[in-house]
């Protein structure tokens, strides 16, 4: 009985620390707000960018604008290439990636804002504009993911957020025009032919 009675022990704490974890990770009990964030458009948000700075998106006004929220241990990190070659090739007409770091699912973004940006710099050569730390999704949503998100301010592309690098096309009035998941490569050709139709 003794035997039992601890393996029934360890158990039952094995069962409470995966629910610890998995709470972190925002797996489970983790609800993300579904009360309709206040703003017109992605214009009406100020960011801390990666050196935390104060950004207001208004700056943007006028720009076709993807927002991807990204970590540096996933297994599509590797994006942040297509994401830096989209923005090479249209910068010049008009359009800018901004990168979100979350550390959101599975603990894939965890280092400090100086160590993602060491890491988009020298590993991904980025030159885009990265912002701070940020949760895209559960209780600590950040308000410009609650738009992005919420169906009440984005009707035709609503959702959580599912994984890293999912990604939002913002059109030159701050509206949004377009979403992908995580699988879409930045560099895909449906990505492409919306931005570019968003730049005529």
């Amino acid at each position: 009985m003794t035997i039992l009675k601890t393996a029934g022990i360890v158990v039952i704490l094995f069962v409470i620390a995966a629910v610890g974890v998995a709470y972190g990770y925002g797996l489970i009990l983790n609800p993300t707000p579904s009360t309709p964030v206040s703003a017109a458009s992605v214009y009406d948000f100020t960011l801390k960018d990666i050196d935390g700075n104060d950004v207001k998106l208004d700056k943007y006004n006028g720009k076709v604008v993807m927002i991807v929220n990204t970590a540096s241990r996933c297994g599509y990190t590797p994006q942040y290439e297509g994401l830096q070659k989209i923005y090479d090739t249209y910068k010049d007409r008009g359009f800018v990636v901004l990168g979100f770091p979350a550390n959101n699912f599975m603990g894939q973004e965890p280092g400090t804002e100086k160590e993602i940006k060491d890491f988009c710099t020298l590993k991904y050569n980025v030159t885009f504009p990265m912002f701070s730390k940020i949760s895209v999704t559960g209780t600590d949503q950040h308000p410009l993911y609650g738009f992005l998100t919420n169906k009440a301010t984005n009707p035709k592309f609503p959702g959580d957020i599912s994984w890293n690098f999912n990604k939002f096309l913002i059109d030159k009035n701050g509206k949004i025009v377009g979403r992908w998941g995580s699988k879409d490569k930045p560099e895909d050709a449906a990505v492409t032919e919306a931005i570019e139709k968003q730049l005529k």
